[in-house]
This record gives structure tokens, sequence and C-alpha cells, in this order.
């Protein structure tokens, strides 16, 4: 049984509608958070709209039995502010329970001290991570709408875009083929202490023999690989070979024992799945690690595998010095003229020229006065479609020029339109100090939400900044009238 919120009204505790923000610029990001996210909570409208999405995810369709579970407001609040922070859920709950005004804001904090609820580390986690990629998206809808009713002057003010990307990396080792051939051993021999420890299987006395010796023999081709000096490729094979002969004397075993391991319940068969899972990956790179090596083959991109957990991780090479090499997953932000970012898109081994269709459907909903890009996303068809919608596009040209084009990049509107579009960068650094630099979350859709959740906290920052300047301007108008 869930609530969206109930208000404390004891004597003592703070109301949400009297919380206190620090104003003062050197506070930090968390004031301007909670600054957003009181106004949403006072204001009927953005309150409404935001407890509908959160209501249709998370409340089951009988919500009258059962223990009560956390309020929907505090799952909204705790899920802003990790993002907002950069933090663990260990820092978060340490803030949910010590930090006043970060309580205040959730409605739980008590002036007198007695009647302190506190939050513990497994709830906190088990209940943000109901929210998902598509609720999260919906969210940010509501965010945008309640931004540009804050920033703008006039509502039909035309927007001003820039759309740039940049890689979210995924929380995983540099990968060779002898690490993850390591990896999927060690996995596979987990799956079998699994069973060992529940139904005390015969023949795997050794288990942690076979992982210390296949880890000396990995470390000792990489040693060889690493180093150099006459006879070094005869070495590499060498080391090679040793590593693959007690590989695949594993794998052997794997495939004589797996018939007799026992399948009496779900989790049995959950774990004899995951072990044929593994054993699929072993055998994957003992066949790559052999090819290369010792066949001395070149192996195509399209047959590697980056993380054998987090198997969504793409190599991304885009040109820069440092880092030349990125692991993770492509991020397409578009921001407006007030920095707040109306839309993002996670491409699956996509380019930046493929997704201006997608994009451009997206943001139909918006009346667009500018849209500038970067050379990535240039293509005759996309300028096309772009000039279509948009008013003035500037999407610079891949190559040589034709003497039109070299015109209109010649103007001094479409010069200053590609001068301003390095704001972006700004509103991509400020993202990563925020969480997008590596994502802790293990597992695609939560790699998903993590995105998500840090695009809504980092525009309900830059939306409470706002508010805390008007705010600080009101007593001066008054006073001057």
């Amino acid at each position: 049984m869930r609530k969206r919120f109930e208000q404390r009204l004891k004597m003592g505790y703070v109301l949400i509608e009297d919380a206190k923000i620090p104003t003062s610029k050197r506070s930090g990001a968390l004031p301007g958070l909670c600054a957003a996210l009181k106004e949403i909570f006072i204001t009927p409208k953005w309150n409404e709209k935001v407890f509908e999405i959160l209501e249709k995810k998370i409340l089951p369709k009988n919500n009258n039995t059962g223990r009560p579970g956390m309020e929907l407001w505090h799952i909204f609040v705790l899920s802003q502010v990790r993002l907002c922070q950069n933090i663990s859920y260990d820092e978060l709950g340490h803030i949910a329970n010590y930090d006043s005004m970060v309580r205040q804001i959730m409605g739980v904090e008590s002036k007198d001290g007695f009647h302190i609820q506190q939050f513990k580390y497994q709830t906190i986690v088990d209940n943000v991570s109901l929210l998902d990629d598509e609720t999260v998206k919906q969210l940010n809808e509501v965010i945008v709408e309640f931004g540009h009713e804050v920033f703008k002057k006039k509502e039909d003010t035309a927007l001003r875009l820039k759309t740039d990307s940049f890689v979210v990396e995924t929380n995983v080792h540099f990968p060779t083929d002898y690490n993850l051939l390591l990896d999927s051993a060690r996995k596979c021999l987990d799956m079998v202490s699994k069973i060992q420890q529940k139904h005390n299987i015969s023949g795997w006395r050794k288990m942690h023999d076979w992982s210390n010796d296949l880890k000396n023999k990995m470390r000792a081709l990489g040693r060889s690989s690493a180093s150099g000096g006459k006879g070094k490729e005869q070495r590499v094979k060498t080391s090679a070979r040793n590593y693959l002969k007690k590989s695949k004397a594993l794998l052997k075993k794997l495939k004589e024992s797996k018939g007799s391991f026992p399948q009496k319940d779900v989790m049995d068969l959950v774990t004899m799945m995951e072990l044929e899972h593994y054993m699929k990956l072993l055998e994957k790179h003992i066949d790559l690690l052999e090819r290369r090596v010792i066949k001395g083959e070149k192996i195509p991109h399209d047959e590697k595998i980056f993380s054998i957990f987090e198997d969504h991780t793409e190599w991304i090479t885009k040109g820069k010095m440092r880092p030349n090499v990125e692991l993770g997953k492509k991020v397409s932000i578009t921001t407006d003229q007030y920095n707040l970012i109306v839309d993002y898109y996670i491409m699956d081994h996509e380019s930046d020229s493929e997704i201006v269709p997608k994009l451009v459907q997206r943001m139909s909903k918006y009346k667009i006065g500018s849209w500038s890009f970067d050379k990535g996303y240039w293509n005759k068809d996309n300028k096309a479609l772009l000039s279509q919608q948009v008013e003035t596009v500037v999407l610079p040209k891949k190559g040589k020029c034709n003497k039109i084009e070299a015109q209109e990049e010649q103007k001094p509107l479409f010069k200053k339109l590609r001068h301003n579009h390095s704001a972006v960068e700004s509103n991509i650094n400020e993202l990563e100090h925020r969480g997008l630099d590596r994502c802790p979350d293990k597992g695609y859709n939560n790699f998903n939400r993590y995105i998500g959740l840090a695009v809504s906290a980092y525009n309900l920052k830059k939306i409470g900044q706002q508010l805390i300047l008007q705010a600080k301007k009101k007593p001066k108008c008054q006073m001057a009238a």
C-alpha cells in the first residue's frame, strides 16, 4: 500500500512550503534542486502531473492492501538528489537521514528531534529502482514544460536549439580477449560453487585452485604481451598455449559435469541457465584468443565483445586525442537558450547523422527559431528535412562546400549561431559532473534510467537556480516601487 505523500501535521514537523533554501551562490547544486522540487510540490498544476506519472508506474492495481511502502514523493526526491550530487546509494542514505534541507523537502524533518523518520539503505535502493526509462522520460517532459514557464517571458518565444553528442561510459574494465576469457571462467566457477554449496556435489573440490591457476596464466600472458625484446612472439604464444590448455580443460569438465547437476527448484534452473550462458562466452573467448594469437588472424570488429556483464557496451572512437577510445554508449542531447535539456537520446550502434529524422519528429511539438549542429550530423537529406521545419539551420557541411553553401556559411547569423553552438559543450561538461561521465548501475535498463535521471536532475537544478534568482530580485523591485 503506497500513498502519494502524507504531510506530517504533528507539532514540530516542517511543512514543505515552509522549507528554507539557501540563496548563496556558493551553496552548491543541491539548493537549486530543492528550490525546484519545492515549487513543483506547492504548485497544483505540476504536482498533479508528476504524481499521475508516478502513480501509473509504481502503484499496484490493488493499492488498499499490504504494508505501507515508501511514499511516491520520497522516491521522486531521492532519485533526483542522487544524480544531482553524483553520489552512491550509501551517501544518498546519509543525506536522506541527516541533511536537514533535503528532509524538509521530503516533508519528514522534525524541529523538536522527536518522531524522526529514518530510511534504510535497501529500502532506498529498492524503491528508487522502481522507476524505469519510460517513466523518467515522461517526468522529463513535465520538468521541461515547468522550466519553460519559469524562464520564458513570453509564452510564444521560439526556442534556439543546439544538439551534440558525448559518450557515457559503462562500468567496465578495459577489454582484451584474455581477460574476458578469465571473466567467463570465473563466472562459470561461481555458478558451480552455488550448486555445490546447495547440493554438496562431488568432483569440484579444487575450484579455488582452478581459479588461481587460470588467473596466474592470464597474468603471465599479459606480461608477455606487454614486454619487449628478442623472442617476444614465441613467449606470447607459449603463454597463450598454457592459458588455452587450462581453459579448454575447464570447459571440458563443465560439459561433462553439467548433466549431473541437480535441478530441483526454480533457483537451480536459473543457476543452470546462467552457467550455460557463461560457458558459451568461455567457449567464444577461447576461440577468439586461439585465432588471434596462435593462428595470427585479425578478428572482425563485429565478433568482439567488450564486457561479459554489460554487453550493451560499445567501442567508440571519436577522433580525440584523449581519450582516443571510450567504452559505453553515445548520448545525444538537445539544449535551448535557457540551458535546459529538452531532448536526449541514447544511440544504439548509430552515428550522429542517422538520428536526425527521429530527432526532428520528437521536436516537432516545439516552436523552433534556430537549430545548430556540428559536422557529425551532416547529411544532405538531414539538411533538407531540417530546412523544411526550422527557419535557421546551422549544419556545417563535411568536406568542401560549393559556392552556394560557402555563401550560406559566411552569413553573419550563421557565424553567430555556429559560434554560440559551443555553449552545449558546457552543458555536457556539467552533465558529466552530475554523474554522466560513468554509469555505476548494472544492466541496460538501469543504464537508460540513470541517464534520464541525470538529465532531469540537471534540468531541475537549472530551474531552481532561476527561481532563487527571481526570489532575490523581488524585494528590490518592491523597494523601488
